[in-house]
């Protein structure tokens, strides 16, 4: 009776213990999915957001917009009208519209529409405002006109005189909200706790949190939610921005559930916050039963084999003798085994060496790769660098014969003046002789301070012959010379010289010809642009720009790029082509900078 009582209170302590841990586990793993959900809407927000903010900037900087804002003839706003048409139909955008320095709507794609902007007075609206002080604004508000919510991305109009007016691109985020609809509840709140974008349209301006009377009337008489309620979620706890993933109570449209893993992860510089509601009902519970029915069974079965253990200790010797038989081949298979695990494991490591050596291999042919590409790169450039030397060679000479001819004629002054330019010019030679050396050593270095400047100026050194040959433009924009960035100056050398090679060829043909080198800091990254106004990269260049041995050029190889980038990628770095704005290539070199 004693080994009953003790064997079912047992089976009660493991049933109910195993399904409060499969609880905790299922829930972890839910916050886990809950996190990721989260992550994921806000990624495709942030892209959807990024994809009409350019709209204001490059409407901004249109001469149409700014000649038109102040010369209001009627054909200039026809024109301008059919623009911002075409404009909103091909990104998508709800409306654009321009308003004149007085808030005045002037011109607007919907302009056929009876609902049309033209004619109307925005200078109340915040975008406006706050456009007109700060440049750029931001705002989500329902329409005055279509009463349909969207974001207003607004930028002040700058032109010679002063300002002109403001530029206004309202997105509307339907399409994303029933994407997000078919799966499990989602919605983006603002700083306040509103809910601006959601799949679960009756929650649309609702709070995360409830308000204050006082707060409620002021959020009314900005006008900006129109006659919105303000009512709480219907959940059983108020959701935290940026908190972690936890459990909550509620109800929401055709889900069966009424748990929720709600998680939330910021959308960035907007302050928005994308919250999900992962349900957790089912989960929850099937994982639940089935560890409890689990554990259930396995105390019955040690129920069972502690009874027969009892039972079993009163037999014979002979069973003993038996056991004991066992245990002895036991003992010997699990030696049998250990010495196959032994000699398993002495391959395995027979098999780690070799691939030890197979990667030191890889890494000596690329840095024998990386050092042919350089001694190739130098003797393409030779030529260049021969005639700079030439010169000063000829013009030592010259200051020499002249130097001997003042001395005869006992006329020190002008002599010493002679062999002063002659020590010049032999430091020129000495700086140009240098720098070849310095780029033909083979380096592996590991990336450490440096001026990025001295990388610069090294190059334009090295291809100085050639871009004056072809009447290349240098522009050096930025901080160029003190920026201070982790990497190895002569292997930095090496992907400059690399790509004003690739622009120089690429100019062949070009007017003007003219290569930019632009320098862009952010957050704790220092971003070198080298840029040119030749015809450009294809598309489908493009997409074989950085695979091994793909070129366009008749003797080329394909390996150049493809080197530079893992030169950059071994700064802990990356080497990118930009999309461009204007006729030409961008590629970035993006470095992290030194402290």
């Amino acid at each position: 009776m004693l080994f009953l009582a003790a064997a079912a209170a047992m089976t009660i302590i493991a049933t109910l213990s195993s399904g409060q841990l499969a609880g905790r586990r299922v829930s972890q793993d839910l916050a886990r999915q809950a996190h990721s959900s989260a992550v994921l809407h806000a990624a495709v927000l942030r892209s959807e957001l990024a994809k009409y903010r350019s709209l204001p900037f490059v409407l901004a900087q249109d001469p149409d917009v700014a000649s038109t804002l102040r010369n209001l003839e009627p054909a200039r706003i026809d024109a301008l009208n059919r623009k911002l048409e075409t404009l909103s139909q091909g990104t998508g955008a709800a409306v654009i519209y321009v308003l004149d320095d007085k808030g005045m709507t002037i011109a607007a794609s919907n302009w056929r529409r009876p609902t049309s902007f033209v004619g109307s007075h925005y200078g109340f609206r915040p975008y406006y405002q706050d456009a007109m002080r700060s440049g750029v604004a931001e705002l989500f508000a329902l329409g005055t006109v279509s009463r349909r919510p969207g974001l207003f991305m607004s930028r002040r109009v700058n032109d010679a005189v002063g300002v002109a007016g403001v530029v206004v691109v309202k997105v509307e985020f339907e399409a994303l909200e029933q994407d997000w609809s078919a799966s499990e509840p989602a919605f983006v709140a603002d700083p306040d706790g509103v809910v601006l974008v959601t799949s679960v349209p009756d929650w649309r301006f609702a709070m995360l949190a409830p308000l204050s009377a006082k707060t409620k009337d002021a959020l009314r008489a900005s006008h900006q939610f129109g006659e919105a309620a303000f009512s709480s979620l219907p959940l059983s706890d108020n959701l935290v921005a940026g908190g972690k993933p936890t459990l909550v109570n509620g109800s929401a449209p055709r889900m069966s559930s009424t748990r929720f893993m709600a998680a939330s992860t910021p959308v960035g510089a907007s302050g928005w916050t994308v919250f999900t509601l992962t349900p957790t009902g089912p989960a929850l519970q099937t994982a639940m039963t089935a560890a409890r029915v689990l554990a259930f069974t396995m105390a019955v079965v040690l129920t069972g084999i502690c009874a027969a253990l009892l039972r079993w200790r009163g037999l014979s010797a002979a069973r003993t003798a038996r056991q004991e038989a066992a245990r002895i081949e036991l003992e010997g298979r699990v030696e049998d085994r250990t010495a196959e695990l032994r000699r398993a494991n002495d391959q395995l490591l027979v098999e780690m060496d070799e691939r030890h050596r197979a990667q030191a291999h890889v890494q000596l042919m690329q840095d024998e790769l990386v050092q042919s590409n350089k001694l190739a790169t130098l003797g393409q450039i030779a030529a260049g660098v021969a005639h700079e030397i030439n010169q000063p060679v000829a013009a030592i000479r010259a200051y020499a014969d002249n130097a001997a001819v003042f001395l005869d004629r006992q006329q020190p002054g002008p002599a010493r003046e002679n062999l002063g330019q002659i020590s010049s010019l032999t430091e020129r030679i000495g700086v140009i002789t240098n720098e070849l050396r310095s780029f033909a050593r083979k380096t592996n270095a590991p990336p450490q301070s440096m001026r990025l400047g001295d990388a610069i100026d090294g190059a334009l050194l090295l291809m100085g012959a050639r871009l004056r040959q072809h009447g290349v433009t240098i522009d050096r924009l930025g901080d160029l010379e003190d920026q201070r960035v982790l990497a190895e100056r002569f292997r930095l050398e090496q992907v400059l010289v690399n790509l004003l090679q690739n622009a120089v060829e690429a100019l062949e043909g070009t007017a003007t010809p003219r290569i930019t080198l632009r320098v862009v800091l952010r957050r704790g990254l220092v971003r070198l642009l080298v840029s040119d106004n030749g015809p450009g990269v294809s598309q489908g260049t493009a997409a074989t720009l950085f695979i091994p041995f793909a070129t366009t050029k008749l003797r080329g190889l394909g390996l150049g790029l493809v080197i530079s980038r893992d030169i950059v990628a071994e700064f802990g770095g990356e080497l990118t082509l930009e999309p461009a704005n204007s006729p030409g290539a961008v590629f970035a070199i993006t470095l992290r900078k030194a402290k």
